[in-house]
């Protein structure tokens, strides 16, 4: 099936959005962009199913798959099917009795690594804040396009920053950066919105980047 990067953006960044205005309502101390990378996965995995799209986390790299427990090799943060009901297929039971006609091939499914990092923390600004962004982000990058069964990838980051200026400056750079190691990293879709400032944040932004022409 087509994917869409902008879908897929316009969905995440509803969700978001969403956490926003209920943090605001609740006037909580802290919002969500004190959230760790972890922590925001569950929203992210809301926002999507929310939309209609079938999400499934932690799951195997295709290509270790034939690794003897699922416990080894490398892991997706998401994996996204077009519905709830479309499972990926387990490749040892394909083409059996036991396959589920639904399920969707791993060439067929959106493979998408996640990254959030934050401009301002609870104690001040992040003192590593170009390193996180600049650093394991690219490593991500290189498992999507390396597996040699993934046709649809992305890379979504999630950066709370200070203002919007700021935010589409160091995107741009991120992506500046990826081509200039020659990593096939397509122009993003990227949707943003203010968010009230509580520790010096002001801005998030969503941004998926697709990998591979995914």
């Amino acid at each position: 099936m087509p994917w869409s990067t902008a879908q897929l953006a316009d969905a995440i960044a509803e969700g978001l959005r969403n956490r926003a205005q209920n943090d605001d309502l609740e006037q909580v101390v802290y919002g969500f962009d004190c959230l760790d990378e972890l922590g925001l996965h569950p929203l992210l995995r809301q926002a999507l199913t929310d939309t209609g799209f079938g999400v499934w986390a932690e799951l195997q790299y295709p290509d270790d798959w034939p690794k003897a427990r699922l416990s080894e090799g490398k892991r997706c943060d998401l994996v996204i099917t077009p519905g709830p009901n479309q499972p990926l297929r387990d490749p040892l039971i394909k083409g059996t009795l036991f396959d589920t006609p639904a399920a969707l091939d791993p060439q067929d499914a959106y493979w998408l690594e996640v990254k959030t990092v934050a401009q301002f923390e609870t104690t001040g600004p992040f003192p590593r804040y170009s390193k996180e962004l600049f650093s394991p982000v690219t490593a991500d990058v290189k498992k999507l396009w390396t597996d040699s069964q993934i046709y649809h990838a992305g890379l979504l980051l999630v950066l709370f920053t200070a203002d919007q200026a700021t935010a589409e400056h160091d995107l741009a750079a991120w992506h500046r950066r990826c081509l200039d190691k020659g990593q096939p990293v397509g122009i993003p879709a990227i949707r943003g919105f203010p968010i009230a400032d509580r520790i010096g944040n002001g801005w998030c932004a969503a941004a998926v980047f697709g990998v591979r022409g995914g």
